[in-house]
């Protein structure tokens, strides 16, 4: 069934898969303060997908246990070993990001994701989050395959190599296959009518995943709000 899902989305991979942003990490001209940006705003993000991922968790505690405790796990690799890799930025740039703010892009698509998740049947919660862990890892994938393209022939950013590494590796591979799984079993036990906002959910995201990777390729800000 996610594949599914998958397939009513293709259009918008196939260009996300070839977004600017993407290519310039792999080609070595992305700019380094356009990275720096994306990571803090990413940091926020995954603070509120743990959530999201926590409270389906609690959602079915009473009635999935195995599941219940996946998705804790799973919450856990968000804010834990995801976010470890945005810190270790943090620390080689001596930025301090407690004080970040989100920026509309990454406000929009958190606030869509928590909105489903918490009004939304369970169901419909894990398929608002699936891109989230199926698209980056589908570009980590189309990044490392690049990047074994152009060799020795460009020179970038070790912090560029290192998300690629993340995104693209293995260990991250497992992890979006066994929430795959979860959703393809989640969808089975559903309506019709469920079914389809699933897959309604998951283009949105889709499409908020590329926007996030445009808010980042233009340093989007806050307009100002001051008096003329």
């Amino acid at each position: 069934m996610a594949q599914r899902f998958w397939d009513s989305a293709a259009h918008l991979i196939k260009v996300t898969e070839k977004h600017p942003f993407l290519v310039a990490m792999v080609d070595g001209t992305l700019d380094i303060e356009n990275f720096r940006y994306y990571v803090i705003q990413d940091a926020l993000y995954l603070t509120d997908f743990g959530d999201c991922l926590r409270r389906l968790g609690d959602n079915i505690s009473d009635i999935d246990k195995e599941a219940s405790t996946r998705l804790h796990q799973f919450a856990v690799g968000a804010e834990e070993a995801e976010k470890d890799l945005h810190k270790s930025f943090f620390k080689q740039w001596d930025i301090d990001d407690s004080n970040a703010v989100a920026m509309p892009n990454t406000l929009l698509y958190t606030s869509y994701m928590s909105r489903i998740v918490a009004t939304r049947c369970h169901a419909e919660g894990l398929a608002v989050l699936l891109p989230c862990f199926w698209v980056y890892m589908h570009v980590g994938k189309c990044m490392l395959k690049l990047r074994e393209e152009l060799g020795h022939s460009v020179k970038r950013s070790p912090q560029f190599d290192a998300w690629i590494d993340m995104y693209g590796g293995e260990e991250f591979e497992k992890e979006v296959k066994d929430y795959i799984a979860m959703v393809d079993k989640a969808a089975k036990e559903v309506d019709q009518d469920t079914l389809e906002k699933m897959e309604e959910h998951f283009i949105m995201s889709c499409k908020l995943e590329h926007m996030f990777w445009d808010q980042a390729k233009n340093l989007m800000q806050w307009p100002d709000f001051s008096e003329p």
